[in-house]
């Protein structure tokens, strides 16, 4: 489906205000300490506006998911041994950058016993000890629904706590093999009793072949879990090969969702086009 005209001169607004001096030096920064984000992996829209503000979304553990959810353009297939190394790296990165704010997600690994919960923890703490005054947030895969897992991250204690529902429950089969939405939004509301004041945070796509009832219900189930921060954004296929574009929701529609998502009792919205569940505007 081709872009609407409106949403093409979105995005080339957006790369317009790309600093190409800063990118190209965080872009060898990233390659020099060996590190991925999740910026380049998925092909967000919005890469050049946050590397030229200095953001940037920091993935763990290598980038072939386990999982093959047909919206992601990551590779499935058997992941890399875990590199212990990494958080060190990651730490000097943020020093050299100076962040004070950092998001750290990972690809899916369902391989690995704990499905990669010790490998975050070991990171928060890292990254507490040596970076210095700085607010650490994590973007979770469901680690199967384990328990010990989520403790794991918890007693770590990130600042915000976030985990994508990402479309609605009727399009699960088709767009996430793998996951549950229960599941999912059961993770969501346990955070909540394993680490007291932590900030939750969930992202849908819309354009996928929701309906308007089913959105709601879904911004409803978040609430009741007692997530505070949400994103919604339009869904962009990363090729034709993905899962297709059902519809492109316009800026006035998400306009009316972040009404509907505020007079529901979200803290915190972020809703338009070319909204990403990390991205800091």
């Amino acid at each position: 489906m081709a872009y609407p005209e409106w949403l093409r001169q979105l995005i080339q607004s957006h790369l317009g205000q790309a600093n190409t001096k800063t990118v190209s030096h965080l872009a060898r920064l990233i390659h020099s300490y060996n590190l991925k984000t999740v910026c380049q992996s998925a092909r967000c829209p919005n890469i050049g506006r946050c590397w030229s503000q200095g953001s940037a979304t920091f993935m763990l553990l290598g980038n072939v998911c386990t999982r093959g959810c047909r919206f992601c353009n990551l590779s499935k297939g058997r992941p890399q041994p875990v590199d212990e190394d990494e958080p060190w790296r990651l730490l000097l990165a943020a020093r050299e950058l100076r962040l004070r704010h950092i998001v750290i997600t990972s690809v899916t690994r369902d391989d690995l016993a704990d499905g990669g919960a010790g490998h975050f923890s070991e990171t928060i703490r890292i990254l507490r000890r040596g970076s210095g005054p700085i607010t650490i947030e994590v973007l979770t895969p469901d680690f199967q629904g384990r328990i010990a897992s989520l403790r794991r991250v918890a007693e770590a204690a990130p600042d915000i706590w976030g985990h994508n529902l990402e479309t609605v429950p009727r399009l699960y089969a088709a767009i996430r093999p793998g996951s549950q939405y229960d599941r999912s939004l059961n993770l969501l509301a346990r955070i909540k009793d394993l680490q007291a004041g932590v900030r939750s945070k969930s992202g849908l796509m819309l354009g996928l072949g929701e309906t308007s009832a089913e959105v709601e219900a879904m911004l409803r189930d978040l609430r009741q879990a007692g997530v505070e921060h949400l994103t919604l954004g339009q869904y962009l296929a990363p090729s034709r090969h993905h899962f297709p574009i059902a519809r492109f929701v316009s800026a006035e529609e998400f306009g009316q969702w972040h009404q509907k998502a505020t007079s529901l009792g979200f803290a915190i919205v972020q809703s338009g086009p070319l909204v990403r569940s990390s991205y800091r505007f």
